[in-house]
C-alpha cells in the first residue's frame, strides 16, 4: 500500500521537507518527495514489520510531525500513488481517506481530477460528455485515442480504471531546487513581481549550472495575502540550465495566472526532474544571439565562482 501525506506548511515550515523525508524513512525506506508539500511512502514492507496496516502507519507519522515539528498533514491511502495523491487531496486536514474499491472513488470524481488531465484535455473531454472520470473509464479504448491520439488515450485509458504503473522513487526530494523571494508589502505591481521572477530565474540557473544539472519543468508558486496559494507547473521545451530560458518559462507561467488586481505576499520558483547536463541534448540553432548569451553566461559563472555570487548581475536587478 501507498500513503500520501499532504502537509499544513505555514511560512515557517516551508523548508521542512526534507525533514519530513527523513522522518518518514524511520517508518519505510522509500520515501517520494512531492515538493512542495507532499510525499508518498510506500509502506508494504513496513505493515509486515510494525504489525500496522497503512492506515495506522499514517496515523504514526502524523503524530510524530506534529511531535516533533507542529506541522499537520492529511493522508490519502490506497494501492498505487495515483490513488493515494487523489486520496489526500481528498481528504479534509487531519485526517486520512482510504480508497479501497478505486472504480466507486473515481466514478463521480471531475475528469480534470485525473493526474495527467489539464484545463484543455479536460475541456476536449466535456466536449465529447466525458465529464467524469467513470465516463472515461467505461468509454472504449479506441474512441478515447481518437480523441487525444494513440499515447495519450492509453494512459488516459489506464488511469480513468485506477491503474498507476509508476513506483514510488526514493530520494526524488533531491531531484529539485527551489528559491524564493518575499515581498516587504502585499505586491500589485506586476513589474516588481517580475523583477522578483528575474531574479528567481537567474539563481536557478547559476545553481544548476554549478552542480552541471539541467531541469525538464518548472514551478512557479505564488503566495498572497490571505497565505492562499496558486501552483503551477510548466514542462520546457528541452532540458536546460541556461537562464533566458529559465526566465522566459517563468515569466509565461507568471502572465497564464492573470495576477492583475492580486495582492501577492511571496513568489517561489522550483526547478524539477534534475538530471545531469551531459544526459541532455540542446537543439543547435544558427542563432547568433542566443549563441553569444551562452558565452557571456559561461564568463559570468566563472567571475561568480572567482569573486562572489553578486559579482555579474543582470542590469535590471542592478538598477
Amino acid at each position: 500500500m501507498i500513503l500520501c501525506l499532504r502537509f499544513q506548511l505555514g511560512e515557517t515550515h516551508e523548508a521542512a521537507l526534507p525533514e519530513l523525508v527523513a522522518l518518514a524513512e524511520n517508518i519505510s525506506p522509500v520515501v517520494q518527495a512531492l515538493p512542495p508539500d507532499a510525499l508518498l511512502v510506500d509502506v508494504r514492507g513496513a505493515v509486515r514489520y510494525f504489525g500496522l496496516d497503512a492506515a495506522g502507519l499514517g496515523s504514526v507519522l502524523r503524530v510524530r510531525a506534529l511531535a516533533h515539528f507542529g506541522i499537520g498533514c492529511s493522508i490519502g491511502v490506497a494501492a498505487n500513488p495515483m490513488l493515494a495523491r487523489m486520496a489526500a487531496r481528498a481528504a479534509a486536514p487531519g485526517t486520512t481517506l482510504v480508497v479501497g474499491d478505486a472504480a466507486e472513488f473515481l466514478a463521480g470524481r471531475p475528469v480534470i481530477a485525473l493526474d495527467g488531465v489539464g484545463p484543455s484535455t479536460a475541456r476536449t473531454l466535456c466536449s465529447y460528455g466525458l465529464d467524469t472520470i467513470g465516463k472515461a473509464a467505461a468509454a472504449p479504448l479506441a474512441a478515447l485515442q481518437r480523441i487525444l491520439g494513440a499515447r495519450a488515450g492509453r494512459e488516459l485509458h489506464e488511469r480513468a480504471q485506477g491503474i498507476d504503473r509508476t513506483p514510488v522513487t526514493p530520494d526524488a526530494v533531491s531531484r529539485s531546487l527551489a528559491a524564493e523571494r518575499r515581498f516587504d508589502r502585499d505586491e500589485l505591481d506586476r513589474d516588481r513581481q517580475r523583477r522578483a521572477l528575474l531574479s528567481l530565474a537567474e539563481e536557478l540557473g547559476v545553481r544548476l549550472r554549478g552542480e552541471d544539472q539541467v531541469c525538464r519543468s518548472l514551478t512557479l508558486t505564488v503566495r498572497y495575502a490571505d497565505r492562499t496559494t496558486t501552483t503551477r507547473t510548466r514542462t520546457l521545451r528541452e532540458p536546460t540550465a541556461h537562464s533566458a530560458a529559465l526566465i522566459e518559462a517563468a515569466y509565461r507561467i507568471h502572465e497564464s495566472l492573470g495576477l492583475q488586481r492580486a495582492r501577492v505576499r511571496a513568489l517561489a520558483l522550483r526547478a524539477e526532474d534534475l538530471i545531469p547536463a551531459e544526459r541532455a541534448a540542446h537543439q543547435l540553432t544558427f542563432d547568433e544571439a542566443d549563441e553569444r548569451a551562452r558565452t557571456i553566461e559561461a564568463v559570468a559563472d566563472r567571475a561568480r565562482a572567482k569573486f562572489g555570487p553578486g559579482a555579474v548581475k543582470p542590469g535590471t536587478l542592478a538598477a
